[in-house]
């Protein structure tokens, strides 16, 4: 009988094991885990709180500054929360899509981070006088800061949940230096926590309910609608189109449900978010942006959309072929991270927190700290880069990061990107070389986290039959 019923990182990662020596070595053949208070979800809690603790001391020059200019990019302390607090008129009570400030746009954001920043701001108010803040804005981040905790916490402990044998990957999520330098930049971790939600609820085979989340993830950000073709993808290989059509059914109404009210009551102030994705030009951080600053074609704003639209498409289908042609099928999270990064590479801006949207999928589709530690070097030299160049925008003193040098640091953030999609191609295609599928739990092997695609037998693929690889439990 095994003793522990979960992968243990200090045997399974080679990382994890040789850093271990430091406080003793890999978990030993009679160590115990009964009637202990420090099970893995706790300490996962935890390891979460503390590092975001860790980007909140990271931030608090800019706190105590004021978020001044030049300083907050000098000291790489950055956040869209406290500007926006005064540009989008949560200062002046004004109710986001609702009402729009005089002389101010409405909100660019999609309904339910919207509900997310009103609650804070009411938060913020509360809050303002008891602790003596200097400023409303820097009231307004500390709220924010308390309460994108929740959501934190929620993507760690999902990310945990998803496949139960190892919830200890989830600690690639929680001391992450990415998130750690990026969660409270933006309220990206809402819809990474509602998606990772998604992901716990199918993984569990209550698939209305995944969709449920998954349709709320949509409506605090746009990027989960990706999602839904690695789910197509892997229903047309395994007939489960039962399953699919709840998904689609709970995602469609849990969206409806959060926009409707808001459509109805101002649809200008509704739709603003999607018409500024649509219309807003190539931006910071993207292939697009970069490749002709280096000397490379580029494409012209008024023809950017179908450009990202086709190259898009070409990479979605190419993922699609990856997922019908693989002599195993994919496990879910493999293609949903090549899907997501299909989405990201060929966006028309990379915003430095855009990588919470790929860590949970990466530590789901590839747990290998090795791994996760170079894609993320990669992300960390952008987080830098975009800070630094940016001096540049608003103050004449000497340059500190060129427009040609900042645009190196975001082919190095693809090309990290790109490495870890091929480390997951190699798994897909060489299945041998999974972690997932090879981690000493022997009995069930093909896709736990996968939900109705777990053990499901093909019925479609891109293969002949007689290529086909016999599916085991």
């Amino acid at each position: 009988m095994r003793r522990w019923p979960f992968v243990l990182p200090s045997h399974s990662d080679e990382v994890v094991a040789a850093s271990s020596n430091v406080i003793g070595g890999p978990v030993g053949r009679y160590a115990s885990i009964t009637r202990r208070f420090w099970n893995p979800l706790r300490v996962l809690v935890l390891l979460a709180t503390g590092g975001y603790l860790l980007g909140y001391l990271l931030d608090f020059s800019c706190v105590r500054d004021g978020w001044r200019d030049p300083e907050r990019y000098e000291h790489l302390c950055y956040s869209d929360i406290p500007a926006l607090f005064g540009f989008r008129g949560f200062v002046d009570g004004y109710l986001p899509y609702l009402q729009t400030p005089p002389g101010g746009q409405p909100l660019e954001y999609p309904v339910l981070s919207g509900v997310f920043m009103q609650i804070s701001a009411m938060f913020s108010r509360t809050i303002e006088g008891p602790l003596n803040f200097e400023s409303s804005s820097n009231a307004f981040f500390t709220a924010n800061v308390i309460l994108l905790l929740i959501p934190l916490i929620v993507l760690v402990l999902a990310t945990a949940l998803v496949v139960k044998r190892r919830p200890w990957d989830a600690a690639m999520v929680a001391l992450a230096p990415v998130l750690i330098l990026t969660a409270t930049i933006n309220w990206d971790l809402l819809a990474a926590a509602l998606a990772a939600l998604a992901l716990v609820f199918w993984s569990r085979n209550r698939t209305f309910g995944a969709g449920i989340w998954l349709g709320l993830a949509i409506a605090a950000k746009f990027y989960p609608l990706v999602f839904l073709g690695a789910f197509l993808v892997l229903t047309i290989r395994t007939g489960k189109w039962p399953a699919f059509g709840r998904l689609i059914g709970g995602a469609a109404g849990a969206w409806l449900a959060v926009n409707i009210p808001f459509a109805v009551a101002n649809t200008e102030g509704w739709f603003h978010f999607y018409s500024f994705s649509s219309e807003r030009g190539i931006d910071f951080g993207s292939l697009w942006y970069a490749l002709p600053q280096l000397g490379f074609p580029g494409v012209p704003d008024d023809r950017a959309n179908i450009a990202i639209m086709i190259s898009l498409i070409a990479l979605c289908g190419v993922v699609a072929v990856i997922g019908l042609s693989a002599p195993r099928r994919p496990r879910l999270a493999q293609l949903l991270f090549l899907a997501l990064a299909a989405f990201v590479l060929t966006n028309k801006v990379y915003s430095p927190q855009y990588v919470i949207w790929l860590l949970p999928l990466a530590v789901l589709a590839r747990p290998k700290w090795r791994d996760l530690i170079i894609w993320q070097i990669g992300q960390v030299v952008y987080f830098m880069a975009i800070w630094w160049h940016l001096i540049d925008y608003v103050t004449e003193e000497a340059r500190f990061l060129n427009v040609e040098a900042y645009s190196g640091a975001v082919l190095i953030h693809a090309g990290a990107t790109v490495y870890l999609c091929i480390m997951v191609i190699r798994d897909i295609y060489r299945p041998e070389h999974d972690p997932v599928r090879n981690d000493g739990f022997s009995e069930d092997l093909d896709d736990p986290g996968g939900g109705p695609f777990d053990g499901a037998p093909d019925v479609w693929t891109l293969r002949r039959e007689e290529e086909q690889e016999t599916i085991r439990r």
